[in-house]
């Protein structure tokens, strides 16, 4: 399975066409964010096919530089989606997953978190969302949980960093409905959440975050994400060894009953 670094062709040929007319006409970048509600950034970002354009992007560029209606036509093939273009591949993968084993190191995972929770997750990003962005991809993350309780049903396995458990993102009314929600996942008899104490003294997991997802044809394959992108593993050598290393972080955390037992802990103010 290929890399998912490269943007889609069609934000690349997208990005070109709209740099060229803005060449044409010679307009800077920063020239054109005058004449639209766009930042200079974001035009650069657009045409480098790094991001998708919002329709009102496509309307107001294709008037100011007189592109009478070229880039409007491909309006449909651009606009921008839920998720980004490099994380559409695996919200496929996932939702037809048999078995899915995540290490989470920053953050609770996207199929894990409330949707108060989500909402303020993607209010940290920066560049800043619009309320319009963060709510449509806190739909979209929503949306992705219907895993949890599919039919037939998909084995999972989540290790948490205890200090993600501690973080009160978006307020403490926020954590403590989180905390809850994490306990009510934890009773579904598919899902079993694991939390790795800041005491160890060893762990396995210090390269950073991953997914291992079984697809339907019961191959294995591993998801890294990283700040701008996305790629898969699927060489066996490199599956067999970080299928290992998920088996000595689960070995390292917490049991699912004493990790239950530590988040009710965290509710109580007793830890």
């Amino acid at each position: 399975m290929p890399k998912s670094k490269e943007p889609p062709t069609s934000l690349l040929i997208f990005g070109k066409q709209s740099r060229y007319l803005r060449e044409k006409r010679d307009l800077t970048r920063r020239e054109l964010s005058g004449l639209i509600p766009y930042s200079e950034s974001f035009i650069a970002m657009v045409e480098r096919g790094e991001r998708p354009p919002k329709p009102g992007y496509v309307d107001a560029v294709d008037a100011v530089l007189g592109a009478d209606g070229l880039l409007c036509v491909l309006a449909p093939d651009v606009s921008e989606k839920h998720h980004p273009a490099w994380a559409e591949e695996y919200v496929h993968l996932q939702a037809q997953a048999l078995a899915l084993h995540v290490y989470c190191t920053h953050l609770l995972h996207g199929l894990l978190q409330t949707p108060e929770y989500a909402r303020a997750v993607f209010g940290c990003l920066r560049p800043s969302l619009t309320e319009e962005e963060i709510e449509q991809s806190v739909q979209a993350r929503l949306a992705t949980q219907k895993l949890l309780t599919r039919t037939p049903a998909c084995r999972m396995t989540f290790v948490l960093e205890e200090h993600t458990l501690y973080r009160k993102i978006g307020g403490r009314t926020i954590w403590e409905d989180q905390l809850k929600h994490l306990l009510k996942l934890s009773e579904l008899h598919n899902v079993q959440l694991q939390v790795m104490p800041l005491a160890r003294e060893t762990h396995a997991g210090l390269d950073g975050p991953m997914t291992l997802l079984e697809t339907p044809d019961h191959h294995t394959i591993v998801y890294v994400e990283g700040q701008k992108g996305s790629y898969f593993l699927t060489e066996p050598d490199d599956v067999s060894v970080l299928s290992h290393r998920y088996g000595t972080i689960r070995s390292q955390a917490l049991d699912a009953e004493a990790s239950r037992a530590f988040i009710q802990r965290l509710l109580t103010g007793e830890s």
